[in-house]
């Protein structure tokens, strides 16, 4: 059996050695959140067909208490992302946010839902036709909306616009009608909320996608304003992007927003972060962890955007969340000092070590003794697990059609 306490005492020990503040890091991991999707607790699938789960969710208030459970026993999830198309198909009734809070979490960035109507098979905020176009635009000014009243700071976008063929459109009035649109609902947000618009460069649309990288979100939100940034999900780069360089650009340029959280093998697979590339996902903390000790340092949504389609939804999620809760941890003992004297000396090798270090280590002893100040189990995963918690939603729900999830 493991002595976590005197290995826990180790790691402090060669912390204090290298100059990094064990109450600093510790402070940081608790404050850490983490805001799970709505759709990630519903039914989901591929293109082929969906997979329905025994116990998963479809209404909005079992997804805010199957999100509670996470944050039950992780500490770090106390928000929820919906999507309002698929959480709130009758309407929004602000009844949703007291729920939420009487489960222990509350709503959080609102997801419009710009892709799901067939008349938009030419585009929504791109589309010639301003009829659909303003359809578009109406949609998401109810959404602006919906989060006024739900207290929401953030207005996440991600549209499937784009053309399959060339010279199906022209791609400069696409453009401009894609800033038109945006430009229209930046104008009617509150002050407190931020625009965060997110990027892929393929998929619905095969030939080209209308903001297909993070320099056209990046484009898009300075002409909208100061509160709309772009939100990097972590699945929408092809293959060998370097996503830790353009972290570290729009970090400089102050123009992060958010993050959504998963993993790729091939394309957008929204497989649990960190279950195929940890180091490059370690890569990327390791930038925003070099960026939280700067002046100004930016305030960034950390956001898990995953498709569970064959793996236990709550239980995957929660490995997710401590998946990231791990890294984030292993970037804290980055020694900066050593890293930047090697980097001084144009020493490759000191330098690479210097984050090898910090990635191989074990921080588990670390990560058991915050949870143990936070109240929590030391395991949050076995802890959920033994909770009989999933049994109970397995036997009261069963098995029922696919609701508010991807299909």
């Amino acid at each position: 059996m493991r002595d976590y306490m005197t290995e826990y005492r180790l790691l402090a020990d060669r912390m204090a050695e290298k100059g990094i503040s064990l109450d600093g890091a510790k402070a940081k991991l608790r404050a850490q959140q983490i805001e799970t999707p709505s759709w990630g607790y519903a039914d989901s699938g591929t293109r082929f067909g969906t997979y329905p789960q025994a116990g998963a969710a479809i209404t909005a208030e079992e997804k805010m208490a199957d999100a509670a459970q996470v944050h039950k026993f992780t500490g770090i999830a106390p928000a929820v992302a919906v999507h309002v198309k698929w959480d709130f198909p009758d309407g929004f009734d602000p009844a949703i946010c007291d729920f939420a809070t009487s489960q222990g979490v509350r709503i959080g960035a609102i997801n419009p839902t710009c892709f799901n109507d067939e008349e938009g098979m030419m585009g929504t905020i791109a589309n010639p036709d301003p009829r659909i176009r303003q359809k578009a635009v109406d949609h998401m000014l109810e959404s602006v909306e919906l989060g006024r009243q739900a207290g929401s700071r953030h207005l996440s976008l991600w549209f499937a616009d784009g053309t399959n063929y060339p010279g199906q459109d022209d791609f400069i009035e696409r453009k401009h009608r894609v800033a038109e649109s945006l430009q229209a609902v930046y104008e009617a947000m509150p002050e407190t909320m931020q625009m965060l618009i997110e990027y892929k460069p393929f998929e619905p649309a095969f030939y080209h996608t209308d903001i297909a990288d993070w320099g056209m979100a990046y484009l898009l939100a300075k002409k909208c304003g100061e509160r709309a940034k772009v939100l990097i999900d972590l699945g929408h780069h092809l293959h060998g992007t370097n996503i830790e360089h353009i972290v570290a650009v729009l970090l400089d340029e102050n123009m992060l927003g958010g993050f959504h959280f998963n993993n790729a093998k091939y394309a957008d697979d929204d497989l649990v972060v960190g279950s195929v590339n940890p180091y490059q996902d370690f890569l990327i903390f390791d930038q925003l962890a070099a960026a939280e000790s700067k002046p100004r340092a930016a305030e960034i949504a950390y956001m898990i955007d995953q498709n569970f389609n064959v793996k236990p939804k709550i239980a995957g999620m929660i490995q997710s969340c401590l998946n990231i809760q791990q890294t984030y941890a292993k970037a804290l003992l980055v020694d900066r000092n050593a890293l930047a004297a090697a980097r001084a000396d144009g020493d490759i090798i000191g330098a690479e070590q210097a984050l090898k270090d910090a990635y191989n280590a074990d921080v588990e002893p670390l990560l058991m003794a915050v949870r143990e100040e936070m109240g929590l189990a030391p395991d949050p995963l076995a802890a959920y697990l033994a909770s009989g918690y999933q049994h109970k939603i397995e036997q009261e729900r069963g098995i029922r059609q696919s609701g508010g999830g991807l299909g």
